[in-house]
């Protein structure tokens, strides 16, 4: 058995995505369970570079965890030759323009979303990556839920039947900032510091919505600032520019209408976080994060509308529980993992650049759409 080291240089840990969900609960977790076995019993092992601008923090977050190696200096990261993968958690703002010198420079590429702020800078990170010949990859995560990892496997089963629609619920109040913290940073709630719910939530139902069903042919949405002032991390108060809630309407190739709410300023009164209905002729389902219920066709009842008299019964529990019938890693990990292997092994790996402009796509005409008071088609997109 050999051990094989992919150095990556990350830049952005010191974001709570960054750091929770990539180096801590990615990265670090697969060091701590021996590193990732390959099919051919070698280990490959990661090695993080920290990369940012405030090396004070960079360096406590090194220290927390053992680790060696940061840097404020970017170009002379990616000027090593030892490092292989350049990973980018920055806001948005910052992250096209460091992309480009990390492709430039030939890494591979792994990156959260939005890749840009925009459609056409989204496509020419994957033009520029499909000629420099080098491998990339864009965060999905929501697929790797275990709630929809379930969904899925019913869907590939043909339970539902034929789809007839799609209803998401996603969010929860975010504090103002003023009598209490608010939980997320300040710069999510101005449009020209890269804000807003729709930016940050329609890449993941485009492929969602992709990869479980099938594509957005159609957007109608509508965006709103339900909360117009906030207060940011020092205290002060700020005009929120950006929307805080999106209501999106997509249709999908193929005849299916999904309906996604993305809010901030909901109170939740969900099973989870997320929720996703799916209607069929043969069968529903309900998932959320860890969770999916079904009813099928020959066990659906038979309710009758009565408003003068009491229910008879929770529908709640008209519902069967989708059993597990697998351990589920962290879905961050998952798709990590996946990567690695698709960097060192070229093993396939369909969540690239493009994939990631779709998203950007969909926010993009989600925007418009609700600008103009209109539905927008959705072309497909090719390189």
């Amino acid at each position: 058995m050999t051990r094989r080291t992919v150095r990556i240089a990350m830049n952005g840990v010191t974001g709570r995505m960054g750091h929770r969900q990539h180096l801590v609960r990615s990265i670090l977790a697969v060091r701590d369970q021996g590193g990732l076995r390959l099919r051919d019993g070698d280990v490959l092992w990661p090695e993080p570079v920290l990369v940012g601008r405030r090396e004070h923090a960079l360096r406590e977050i090194a220290e927390r965890y053992g680790l060696t190696e940061v840097s404020t200096d970017l170009d002379s990261v990616l000027a090593d030759d030892s490092i292989d993968i350049y990973f980018d958690a920055q806001a948005t703002s910052a992250r096209v323009e460091a992309l480009k010198k990390a492709i430039a420079a030939g890494k591979h590429i792994y990156t959260e979303k939005p890749t840009a702020t925009d459609l056409a800078g989204a496509l020419e990170l994957a033009r520029l990556a499909e000629a420099a010949g080098i491998r990339h990859g864009v965060v999905q995560d929501k697929i790797f839920l275990p709630g929809l990892v379930k969904l899925k496997r019913l869907v590939d089963g043909g339970f539902f039947g034929r789809i007839l629609s799609v209803r998401g619920e996603f969010g929860y109040w975010v504090f103002e900032g003023d009598w209490q913290e608010a939980q997320r940073p300040s710069w999510n709630y101005r449009s020209e510091d890269g804000g807003g719910i729709a930016v940050d939530m329609f890449p993941h139902w485009e492929y969602v919505l992709h990869e479980l069903f099938s594509r957005v042919v159609s957007v109608t949405a509508h965006l709103t600032t339900h909360i117009p002032q906030r207060w940011d991390e020092q205290g002060k108060p700020y005009a929120a520019t950006a929307d805080d809630a999106a209501y999106g309407i997509f249709q999908l190739d193929g005849g299916a209408v999904a309906q996604i709410n993305s809010s901030w300023t909901v109170r939740v009164n969900r099973d989870e976080l997320v929720e996703f209905q799916v209607d069929g002729t043969h069968g529903s389902a309900v998932a959320g994060l860890r969770h999916c219920r079904v009813q099928h066709r020959s066990a659906t009842p038979k309710p009758v509308w009565n408003p003068d008299g009491p229910g008879t019964g929770s529908f709640r529990d008209q519902w069967q529980e989708v059993p597990d019938n697998a351990v589920f890693d962290n879905g961050f990990k998952a798709q990590w993992e996946l990567f690695l292997r698709h960097v060192v092994l070229g093993e396939p790996y369909r969540w690239d650049l493009l994939a990631g402009a779709r998203g950007v796509q969909l926010a993009e005409l989600g925007l418009r759409s609700s600008a103009e008071g209109r539905r927008i088609s959705v072309p497909e997109l090719v390189l």
